[in-house]
Order: structure tokens, then sequence, then C-alpha cells
């Protein structure tokens, strides 16, 4: 799939939140990256042999106090990643996926809590 293409499922994906929910999107930038770099698998924290196919960078809302005058949060999702591990007709409803559950930790939810709700 070609960047531009995975870039339009993600905008998809943006649009299709819930008015609730993207209404309060404010200053958070959501990037495609073709690669995690080695930086951001350590703030993942997560097993070498995984996969990383996003990644919340920023203050959730629920712990933001005096929170002003600082650069955008940011969600960085990963194409190589949803390419060598989905298959073409898997990729747009996991790239969605991926999108929301990162949206989900700017609001404050964390893996434990996405995970009981079936979103993990």
């Amino acid at each position: 799939m070609d960047r531009g293409e995975f870039e339009r499922i993600v905008e998809e994906a943006l649009g299709g939140l819930p008015e609730p929910f993207a209404s309060r999107l404010d200053n958070i930038a959501i990037v495609v990256e073709p690669e995690p770099d080695p930086e951001e698998l350590d703030e993942a924290g997560l097993p070498e042999d995984e996969e990383l196919f996003g990644l919340y960078v920023g203050v959730p809302l629920t712990d933001r106090f005096d929170y002003h005058m600082v650069l955008p949060d940011r969600i960085l999702i990963f194409q190589g990643p949803h390419e060598r591990h989905f298959s073409p007709e898997e990729l747009p409803a996991e790239i969605r996926k991926t999108v929301i559950h990162e949206i989900a930790h700017f609001f404050g939810i964390d893996d434990d809590r996405l995970e009981a709700m079936g979103m993990g």
C-alpha cells in the first residue's frame, strides 16, 4: 500500500470518531511514520519479538494540570509493522483499530482498561 492510501485510512478513522471525542482532539498531531525508531520502541517497552503499530506520546487529558504553552502531543501510526503483520484485506480495519487505541491513550485509557473493553 502506498503512503497516501495508508494516510487516507488514518484520516477516515479520525473522521469516524463520535463528536464528543473528535471535538476534544486539541493540541495533538497524528503522524504516519514508516517505522518506529529505537527510542520509540524503548518507550513502548515491547519485547523485541513484537511489532509496534502505534504510539501515543504526551500527557493524557486525565493527567493534565496547568497544561498550557506546550508542544502538541503526538500519535504515531507505523505503516511498516502494519503491512508486515496484516494482509491487505485486514489492513484498513487494523489501522483503524490502532488509531482508536492510541486516541484512547490520549483520553487516559490505559492498556489494561482497553483490554477489558475488548480493544487491547
